[in-house]
């Protein structure tokens, strides 16, 4: 029951997380201007001369394979296109002015346009290379050499509306947006240490299991932002826009490393509490006299988390609070070391590593007020 509740909140979480980015203002903005592009396109096809009128529809086409997020993967993207359409109408030529069109040259063209394709040569243009053989051969027929003129005539077109188009509304830098994923991700750590904190000071064993559930999605959020700041540092190659962003991205960068190792130690903590908690078989005995400055450590410095790289007086004071706890912690792990003479396991690891995320969590060594 507990996993099906998982899955239907991972579902709906994935859900909310499609339509947000689907809505969000620079797709809205390529949706403008891929609808603008494919217009303008198709009001200048048929006034293109000789033959190529007689093919006005692969010029919206050529507009919405040029429409990318970003100016360099629109360039890119529509230079490979080109080249995988001349190189399949290529293919098709040598069969019209050999053999011809039959049963057998047209799977062959295909296969060869297939094999082609894999060498990786063409990028997202790949696709078109078999297509356009085929589409010459069979479509084109008789008029092989007109249809081949007018396929890679409007689509060419089309191609360079959309790159116009896409130069002149320059995209917005996705800095900002990628700069903005990077805090959100720093407050999840933070409200998941929470968890982990509010948990252990439950009654024992504590029924509040979310915290378990969402560790596992830690790193799947720091793999997407990774994405997400390649994305960005793309959108800013040939933009205008993109004046006085490169600094801002190399912090980002910078802080998601940092976030990336915090986000392994928390996901180790978590681990190890959640071993204990369930009495699974790594686990190792908390003694009940960890779970208050545990919890305490714990809440201390994912408040120091959330807070990032800052150098107010309540920074400070917020960083020399949460070293305060971590020494309360060590102290009573080590008290009861002797006591007991046995290892204090959660314990020690806890310690270990919410030290170690503080440091991460700042540029200056932690002390004490």
């Amino acid at each position: 029951m507990t996993q099906t509740r998982t899955r239907l909140r991972v579902r709906r979480a994935g859900a909310r997380r499609a339509v947000h980015d689907a809505v969000r203002p620079a797709r809205l903005l390529l949706v403008a201007k891929t609808t603008l592009a494919v217009g303008l396109a198709w009001m200048i096809a048929p006034h293109m001369p000789g033959v190529t009128d007689q093919y006005p529809y692969y010029a919206p086409l050529g507009a919405l394979l040029s429409m990318y997020p970003t100016l360099m993967g629109s360039a890119k993207s529509s230079l490979q296109t080109l080249l995988g359409l001349a190189t399949g109408i290529g293919l098709a030529t040598i069969v019209v002015l050999t053999v011809g069109p039959t049963w057998w040259t047209i799977p062959l063209v295909v296969g060869v346009g297939v094999l082609l394709s894999g060498t990786g040569w063409f990028g997202v243009g790949r696709e078109y290379v078999p297509m356009a053989a085929l589409f010459v051969l069979i479509i084109g027929g008789q008029n092989a050499d007109d249809y081949s003129l007018g396929y890679l005539t409007q689509t060419a077109v089309g191609v360079v509306v959309g790159l116009v188009v896409n130069l002149v509304i320059a995209p917005a830098p996705l800095t900002v947006a990628a700069a903005g994923r990077v805090a959100a991700f720093r407050e999840q750590l933070a409200a998941h240490l929470h968890d982990i904190g509010s948990a252990v000071s439950e009654a024992w064993p504590p029924e509040h299991e979310q915290w378990a559930d969402d560790a596992a999605s830690l790193a799947d959020t720091s793999s997407a932002l990774r994405a997400a700041l390649t994305e960005a540092d793309e959108s800013r190659r040939g933009n205008p826009r993109a004046r006085g962003h490169r600094t801002r991205i190399r912090q980002s960068h910078d802080e998601l490393a940092a976030l990336d190792r915090i986000a392994h130690l928390i996901r180790d903590i978590s681990d190890e509490i959640a071993d204990t908690i369930w009495d699974r078989p790594s686990a190792l005995a908390l003694d009940p006299a960890l779970p208050a400055p545990l919890s305490a450590a714990c809440h201390a410095v994912a408040d120091v988390i959330a807070r990032g790289d800052a150098s107010s007086s309540e920074d400070h004071r917020a960083r020399g609070e949460a070293a305060r706890a971590i020494r309360l912690l060590l102290e009573t792990v080590d008290d009861r070391t002797i006591d007991v003479r046995r290892s204090m396991g959660p314990g020690v690891l806890t310690a270990m590593h919410l030290r170690r995320i503080l440091i991460l969590s700042g540029s200056r060594p932690p002390t004490e007020d």
